[in-house]
């Protein structure tokens, strides 16, 4: 690997994996010799960032060189409700500065590299009463990386992200599948969606990644998907 950009995980829809995708990329770009931060801007369902359902929570235990440091510097903004963050901050009585956000990312970006920011949801979620995640995406000046399911729907909304992020003139770096099983049912089925989204999507695929018994040392091979977009 050489010169990573900063990375925006945006995904087909909520929970598809991205918190995954997330760790392995932080713990990659660690392992690598970078100094990478995994940012989480908005997280919503949990009560704060040490939350058990909080994703920095997640990615701070299960990455050697985050653990023991606090997850809330991590995260902007923590709303209770599990909805899009313009619904969960204006349900408690709340409301998202994207200034805020936009002034975090360069503080980060003097001090860290790359950056690994985790959207919410999928790329039409309403962030502000104005913006949506992929305009957020646009905002940061992030390259977006698509995370999406592996079984059946996943070409269709896969191809509707990829039409959104490139309405905006954004150009992801590609997709990553994730299948929660320790693998598929349906090997086929998984064969053929890949294909049809690189062909139709015009893009590149990294692979797939499948569900992991040890978020602590996940097999070489659940990393192979990233080097493959992003290179040795």
């Amino acid at each position: 690997m050489h010169s990573i950009p900063d990375l925006f995980i945006v995904g087909t829809d909520t929970g598809v994996g991205k918190s995954v995708v997330s760790l392995l990329l932080m713990q990659l770009f660690f392992a690598k010799g970078y100094h990478p931060f995994y940012l989480k801007p908005f997280q919503t369902g949990c009560t704060d960032p040490h939350d058990e359902d909080s994703d920095a929570r997640f990615i701070y235990a299960h990455t050697n060189a985050l653990k023991g440091r606090n997850p809330s510097e991590s995260v902007i903004y923590c709303y209770p409700e599990a909805k899009a963050p313009f619904i969960a901050a204006m349900k408690s009585g709340a409301r998202i500065d994207l200034g805020v956000v936009r002034d975090a990312v360069k503080a980060k970006r003097e001090r860290h590299s790359p950056l690994v920011v985790e959207g919410a949801g999928g790329l039409l979620v309403p962030v502000t009463r104005e913006a949506l995640m992929v305009d957020v995406v646009k905002e940061l000046a992030c390259r977006p990386l698509l995370v999406a399911r592996a079984g059946l729907g996943t070409i269709n909304h896969t191809l509707l992200s990829i039409e959104a992020l490139r309405h905006r003139k954004l150009e992801p770096l590609g997709v990553i599948f994730v299948e929660p099983a320790p693998e598929p049912e349906d090997w086929d089925l998984v064969k053929e969606n890949i294909e049809a989204i690189r062909i139709h999507g015009d893009i590149r695929v990294g692979g797939l990644i499948c569900g992991l018994s040890d978020f602590d040392k996940p097999p070489p091979p659940a990393y192979t998907a990233f080097e493959n977009l992003l290179g040795k």
